[in-house]
């Protein structure tokens, strides 16, 4: 019988739902974006890195080793930072109104300063 191998390095649950919930709210301010040239390809770019971060967490939440954990997490990390870079183009070209967009922006810095605390505590 093979032995069990315990959860080393876990994300939080609240962590992990916030991420989620992010995501849904990336994809439903995509959806509002114009369909020309232009808002297709943010569209597309803004639904990859925002999804992304919490499929990034989800990864990581088990992890064996401390070093797969940290390299999980910063691919969550620089996800969350890609995603406001898109948010700053959609507010910037005007995309969308300035107040339906802040608030996204508003999580998704927050979302980068917990990854980057976990990543610092995790490299302490």
């Amino acid at each position: 019988m093979p032995k069990k191998v315990a959860k080393k390095y876990s994300v939080s649950d609240k962590l992990k739902e916030r991420a989620y919930r992010f995501a849904l709210s990336i994809l439903e301010l995509a959806a509002m974006l114009p369909n020309t040239d232009e808002g297709r390809i943010i569209r597309r770019q803004l639904c990859k890195s925002g999804t992304s971060v919490g499929s990034n967490l989800e990864e990581a939440d088990g992890s064996l080793t401390l070093n797969d954990f940290i390299y999980r997490v910063d691919i969550a990390f620089k996800e969350a930072k890609e995603t406001r870079y898109w948010l700053r183009i959609v507010i910037a070209r005007k995309l969308l109104k300035e107040k339906v967009v802040v608030p996204h922006l508003g999580e998704c810095v927050e979302l980068i300063k917990i990854l980057s605390t976990i990543i610092y505590k995790c490299l302490k």
